[in-house]
């Protein structure tokens, strides 16, 4: 069964993490609908608890195996913690598509506040 995952951080396209994701579909660049918190410490964490702004990544459609070495890597529930969020995909028309998609946040929260909620290589 495909999930859907939305990830802000060394999973997009272009840093250390994607090799993970190169089999999956990335549907599209967008925003959480809610605002969050992100930190960066050398790699970027979000926290929901703190409402700054919306966080701005990418969304990939993901199999089961996929999905097993993503939280493997974040150590998903004890380091992160998937939890299910709405994001709103960029779209080139008037239409706007949200999406339910799984994201990783941070159990505490650590590191500079990254206002924009997009990470950038440093």
């Amino acid at each position: 069964m495909e999930q859907l995952v939305f990830v802000y951080g060394t999973l997009k396209k272009g840093y250390i993490n994607h090799r993970l994701l190169v089999s999956s579909e990335l549907l599209g660049r967008g925003r959480t609908v809610k605002e969050y918190a992100m930190y960066s410490m050398g790699v970027p964490i979000v926290v929901k608890d703190e409402q700054v702004s919306p966080i701005i990544g990418e969304l990939y459609k993901v199999d089961e195996t996929t999905l097993v070495y993503l939280d493997s890597l974040e150590g998903h529930p004890d380091w992160y913690r998937r939890e299910e969020v709405d994001v709103l995909l960029d779209t080139d028309g008037d239409r706007q598509r949200i999406e339910k998609a799984w994201l990783y946040f941070s159990r505490d929260k650590r590191g500079t506040l990254v206002l924009s909620g997009e990470y950038l290589k440093e």
